[in-house]
């Protein structure tokens, strides 16, 4: 699964890729900057993603706004999550394969 995050602090994107990584899953990663070319690559990201997790704690109203707004528009499943760090992420990962798990069943 490809996994699209929106926000947060740039200098955790390895360690997140990593986590992803381990449990089977590529990981995109936007810090949420939305001038100049940051909102085409913001819909990139979004096209490209299975899911949509988006931060609202450390990113900016404009782009939780947009990034809503591209998950609407594409069909895109979003998570909105206030905060997000390697411990709850490796949380949604294990639920995402039990998920996978059950409806393989």
């Amino acid at each position: 699964m490809r996994i699209a995050w929106i926000g947060g602090v740039e200098r955790n994107e390895g360690d997140l890729v990593d986590l992803a990584a381990k449990a089977g899953h590529d990981l995109d990663f936007h810090g949420g900057h939305v001038g100049g070319r940051g909102t085409l690559e913001l819909r990139r990201v979004v096209e490209r993603a299975d899911l949509v997790v988006i931060l609202t704690d450390v990113n900016s109203h404009g782009a939780v706004q947009i990034a809503r707004k591209l998950c609407r528009q594409v069909g895109r499943p979003m998570m909105l999550t206030r905060r997000c760090g390697a411990s709850r992420f490796q949380r949604l990962l294990e639920a995402l394969d039990a998920r996978d798990l059950r409806q393989a069943s």
